[in-house]
């Protein structure tokens, strides 16, 4: 996964798995958000910033992906395992209209819809079948990734002519297991993925207390999905750790702007 900084001063990441197809991960840089909290880059309304910086951050990092602003959906999260397939009268839902749903995955085949997951130390993972012009956005905290979300998505991208072995996936920064402490409650809704084992670890210091790597649990989801392991790019960066790279709920205590992952055909 490669570090891009636009003309227009917005840094994001991309992944050459997904090529041509447009996407990125934005980062906090490169937006016009002035708060402590949110600055620069913050994608979600509800966060302290009026309504015209918000969007006028979506247009800066649209500009950047060469995407148009108004083809963006993206809904209210719920951390849920719904995935829904998108059509063209959702185009600019969740910022320019409010279809009035809850949504954390997206699925669709239609040229100029842009996909987008909110994130701020979820698992935002982004994939695309290029042969088959099928692509999806997935977004996975720990309960989206005990639900398997990311498999639903495959599963419905299959439905509408995607091959599980031409599925490529990026899945971009988020929170790692070297920040990320979860409690027992969490630990049992995740030891049923699978490699659970590898990736969920007892804490060293704290009783009761477990590290976990959603980005992995998820890879090893898709690869249970029939994705080939060389299909799969994973960030090693953490929100939580890079701060002053992304925006980290964990880190500020859930005062902090969002980022937002993107995928067009």
């Amino acid at each position: 996964m490669e570090k891009c900084i636009a003309e227009n001063g917005v840094v994001f990441y991309r992944s050459e798995k997904l090529s041509p197809v447009r996407h990125g991960f934005s980062t906090r840089l490169g937006g016009i958000s002035t708060l402590d909290h949110t600055a620069a880059m913050n994608l979600a309304f509800g966060r302290g910033d009026d309504g015209r910086t918000v969007i006028g951050n979506l247009e800066l990092f649209c500009s950047a992906l060469k995407i148009n602003p108004r083809t963006v959906v993206s809904l209210p999260q719920v951390h849920s395992n719904n995935v829904l397939y998108v059509k063209e009268p959702l185009r600019g839902g969740g910022y320019f209209s409010d279809p009035g749903i809850c949504c954390d995955g997206y699925v669709t085949d239609r040229k100029n819809i842009a996909l987008g997951v909110k994130i701020a130390d979820c698992v935002p993972i982004l994939l695309s079948d290029n042969e088959a012009g099928v692509i999806a956005a997935i977004h996975a905290g720990w309960r989206g990734t005990a639900l398997q979300i990311v498999a639903r998505g495959v599963k419905m991208m299959c439905e509408i002519g995607a091959a599980p072995h031409r599925i490529a996936a990026a899945i971009g920064p988020a929170i790692g297991q070297c920040c990320y402490e979860i409690g027992e409650e969490v630990v049992e809704q995740l030891t049923g993925l699978p490699s659970a084992d590898q990736y969920i670890s007892p804490s060293k210091t704290a009783q009761n207390k477990y590290y976990a790597d959603l980005k992995a649990l998820n890879r090893a989801i898709l690869m249970r999905m029939g994705v080939p392991s060389d299909n799969i790019d994973i960030s090693p960066l953490c929100t939580a750790c890079l701060s002053d790279l992304f925006h980290s709920h964990r880190k500020t205590g859930g005062v902090r702007g969002t980022m937002l992952a993107v995928i067009s055909l």
